[in-house]
This record gives C-alpha cells, sequence and structure tokens, in this order.
C-alpha cells in the first residue's frame, strides 16, 4: 500500500486490467477490492464498454479490514465480432489474420501428419517385403560355398 492509498477507503489491486487474448476462449482478469477502514464500504464497478466487458459481481459491500474478488470477463470472440460496426477495421484484419494463421498451422499439422503416416506405411512395408538383403546374401555366400564343396568332391579322383 501507497502513501497515497493510506487515506482511501478502499484499494483495487490489479491498478490496470489486462485480458489475454486467446482465440475461441474467454478471457477474463480478476480485481481484488480491499477495504482499508473500520466501516462497511458499499462499491459498484461501472464498464465503459458492457457488451464487451461482464463484471461480476458489480455491486457489493466490503466487511470493514476485508476484501473480496470480482472478475471482469471480456465477451466470446463470436459475440465481439457479430456487430463489425463495434469494433475497427484493424482488430477486424487482425482477428480474420490470426485466423488464417491458426488455419494454415492446421494444414499444416495435417499435412506433416500424413506424412508421417505414409513413412510409417512406407517403413512398415519394407520390413514386411519377403526376405531381407542380408538374407539373402547370406543364402548366397552359403549356396557358393555347397557349390564348390560339391565341385571339390566330384572332381578329385577317387582312390580306390
Amino acid at each position: 500500500m501507497t502513501a497515497g492509498e493510506a487515506n482511501q477507503l478502499i484499494s483495487v489491486h490489479p491498478n490496470d486490467l489486462k485480458f489475454i487474448f486467446e482465440l475461441e476462449k474467454q478471457s477474463f482478469c480478476d480485481l481484488k477490492v480491499v477495504n482499508n477502514s473500520e466501516h462497511h464500504v458499499a462499491f459498484k464497478v461501472k464498464t465503459t464498454s458492457p457488451k464487451k466487458y461482464f463484471v461480476r459481481p458489480n455491486t457489493g459491500v466490503v466487511q470493514p479490514w476485508d476484501s473480496c474478488f470480482i472478475r471482469a470477463q471480456g465477451n466470446s470472440e463470436d459475440e465481439g465480432l457479430k456487430s463489425s460496426s463495434e469494433q475497427s477495421p484493424d482488430s477486424n484484419s487482425t482477428v480474420q489474420q490470426l485466423k488464417d494463421e491458426r488455419d494454415a498451422a492446421v494444414r499444416q499439422t495435417l499435412q506433416l501428419q500424413q506424412e508421417l503416416d505414409f513413412m510409417k506405411r512406407r517403413r512398415q512395408h519394407r520390413n514386411d517385403s519377403g526376405f531381407s538383403i542380408t538374407f539373402a546374401a547370406f543364402v548366397g555366400l552359403i549356396g557358393i560355398m555347397v557349390g564348390f564343396l560339391l565341385n571339390l568332391s566330384l572332381s578329385s579322383p577317387h582312390m580306390e
């Protein structure tokens, strides 16, 4: 509490509201109202844009030396986009750009998933292709050795 807050009936924390904007998610900010006196203090929260922000509770009484929390919640993205007259052209283009980037990321993810599935099938097909090259080389080497041994045994003179 700063020196200026010592004479105030209430203090509000944080001083500035900061909403984190995420597509297709509700954004909100919590306020803490502290009663700095020995008396009951009533409050009423007013927003400059009631269509854009929903505040609950918007009125109340704080007990002496007590506090309460108030949530300011931004309306959903879809509701904010229903009336284009309420939004500036820059915010519409920003939202559209974010949606385009999201769609591009989704397409890229799907493409990568398809490539990964193709590589898995190709690898599995390669492993199931019958005989491996190593096995074929091993069988060929054995065949050459057997042929060599047969050739030696058949071509050598018999001693009787």
